[in-house]
């Protein structure tokens, strides 16, 4: 029986992913790397961990990670310093019903969480998550089940008793190696035919999400 949501944060909570895919571009241009949309999106919701040699593999040897990722992030702190964080469409709806179903609720997400905590907060629901699973709590992040194992753990419950929201291949695929129930809320890309095979649902906002939850809640 579904117990809980498990929500990643970037493209899903936050409308930040695309911001993401935009200043990892302009800081690998900095350190004179053609870095286009497609590497930024094929990194999405990945750690460092498997994201760096995954760039090198692409770029060569010289393609500091850690330091471009080091810029990137300023050039993201600047901009939502000034302009602040969206959220995405639905969240506030879901969250709602969420709490209506007495369902648990966990962000997992492979950001650290100090900025876990600031775009949170500016959005008013930090405190509305019963945990928060980041990326410097994971020894192995996603794609790896980790994250998602992790937080379901930490809610007392097995993975099969979770839903799973995503908006990216890696963080659907860490989902479904943990043995959740992986939704994908799509925001940059949509799922190809091998990704759909793994998802219970597509959804169009985090709005829609809600008539899943009640369909397994009533079944």
């Amino acid at each position: 029986m579904l117990k809980a949501v498990l929500f990643d944060m970037d493209g899903l909570i936050t409308d930040t992913e695309k911001l993401l895919n935009r200043f990892w571009c302009i800081s690998a241009k900095e350190f004179g790397f053609d870095m286009r949309p497609e590497h930024a999106l094929a990194i999405r919701s990945m750690s460092p961990k498997y994201a760096a040699p995954h760039l090198q593999s692409i770029f060569g040897e010289d393609f500091d990670y850690y330091a471009i990722r080091v810029r990137r992030k300023q050039l993201m702190n600047d901009h939502i310093t000034e302009h602040g964080v969206e959220a995405k469409a639905g969240l506030y709806e879901l969250l709602d019903h969420i709490g209506e179903r007495g369902l648990k609720c966990a962000v997992c997400t492979a950001t650290d969480l100090e900025r876990t905590k600031w775009y949170l907060g500016m959005l008013g629901v930090f405190d509305r998550f019963d945990d928060h699973i980041c990326g410097d709590m994971i020894a192995n992040g996603k794609p790896k089940p980790d994250t998602y194992l992790t937080g379901a753990a930490r809610l007392g419950l097995d993975p099969s008793e979770c839903i799973a929201l995503e908006d990216s291949p890696n963080g659907i695929e860490s989902a479904f190696r943990a043995g959740c129930i992986p939704v994908m809320i799509p925001d940059l890309s949509q799922p190809d035919e091998e990704l759909k095979k793994k998802l219970h649902a597509v959804c169009g906002t985090l709005a829609d999400v809600i008539p899943v939850i009640d369909s397994l809640l009533d079944k």
